[in-house]
């Protein structure tokens, strides 16, 4: 059976239903069979704007009911509560509630086996919040919809992959709660993604947490008596762990090929090297899930939603990598 990816819609009032669509007549995924899940009739509404005339949607019960043919979009709808109400570019809890709906459609569908993996379009945490889903992001969802226990984010572009040991919390609380067993967890994350994704013998690099990895302790003691034990136990695993590294060097470092992929820290430690590099191609990917899951790297610009000016460049790459890393 050929691997089919499907596609969450997202935050409705943000950008994802256009990038969609642009993602799926470009040249690079003519190949890749997908289908979306979300609301056949925001599509609809898209595809009014001009983006496409000769596009046509086509809704499906089942991912067996699919037509893989060019300018075919299959979605399986997933209902707005008033599709006439949505606004662009706006907050809304209708919107936060069918983003939730189409991850969790779209994992049923992959632990059922239906589809090989899953890109998501981005959803705005605020949105989800107001209608009642009190997850901090797709990762911490996606883990417990799937009952997974170690999951961690990747950021991934062919040139710098950084994993992270804390997301969406703040720093204060990252630095009462970092704990060597974490970080010994992503580690092991991180080893195991790269070799599924054919890198042989991964080079990790971990990231210190305070400037200049501490400097022996002159800059704090985190380094000395939560990151280093944990590193030097992975190494004991066969792990090929390296640091803690100055966080301002090691992601250039990487950027030039001496680490595969970086341990960051904190949510900004990773992500502001990841998207200085690599804004518009930069793909998220939740590793630990029982299938592969990519999602563009951007969120849902709400100030430029609806207006037919957003570039789908990291949502074609994921797509694109959720098929090419899949089983």
């Amino acid at each position: 059976m050929s691997k089919i990816v499907a596609i969450t819609m997202g935050d409705p009032a943000g950008i994802g239903p256009e990038i969609i669509v642009k993602a799926l007549q470009s040249e690079v995924l003519k190949n890749i069979h997908s289908v979306v899940v979300g609301s056949a009739e925001v599509l609809k509404k898209q595809l009014k704007m001009g983006l496409f005339t000769n596009v046509s949607i086509n809704v499906i019960e089942q991912v067996s009911n699919a037509i893989f043919q060019p300018n075919i979009i299959n979605v399986i709808d997933i209902k707005l509560d008033d599709i006439d109400s949505l606004k662009p570019g706006i907050i809304q809890p209708q919107a936060g509630d069918l983003a939730y709906h189409c991850v969790k459609k779209a994992t049923e569908l992959a632990l059922s086996g239906e589809v090989s993996a899953i890109a998501t379009a981005p959803l705005n945490k605020e949105a989800l919040y107001s209608a009642g889903h009190m997850y901090p992001g797709h990762t911490e969802l996606l883990a417990k919809l799937t009952d997974s226990k170690d999951v961690a984010m990747v950021l991934y572009t062919d040139s710098l992959k950084v994993i992270h040991v804390t997301t969406h919390v703040s720093l204060r609380k990252f630095l009462d709660t970092l704990n060597s067993e974490r970080i010994e967890k992503v580690i092991k994350i991180a080893d195991n993604f790269l070799k599924k994704i054919r890198i042989k013998h991964p080079r990790i690099a971990v990231a210190g947490v305070n400037p200049h990895a501490g400097e022996h302790g002159l800059f704090g003691d985190e380094e000395i008596k939560i990151v280093t034990p944990a590193i030097e136990k992975m190494r004991q695993y066969g792990i090929d762990a390296i640091g803690p590294c100055a966080p301002d060097t090691v992601f250039l470092q990487a950027h030039q090929g001496k680490f595969d992929i970086v341990v960051a820290m904190y949510h900004d430690q990773g992500h502001i090297p990841l998207k200085l590099l690599g804004f518009y191609d930069g793909v998220n990917i939740a590793a630990g899930l029982p299938f592969i899951r990519t999602s563009a790297d951007h969120g849902t610009a709400y100030d430029i939603a609806w207006q037919g000016v957003a570039k789908p460049d990291s949502m074609i790459e994921s797509i694109r990598l959720a098929e090419l890393l899949s089983n």
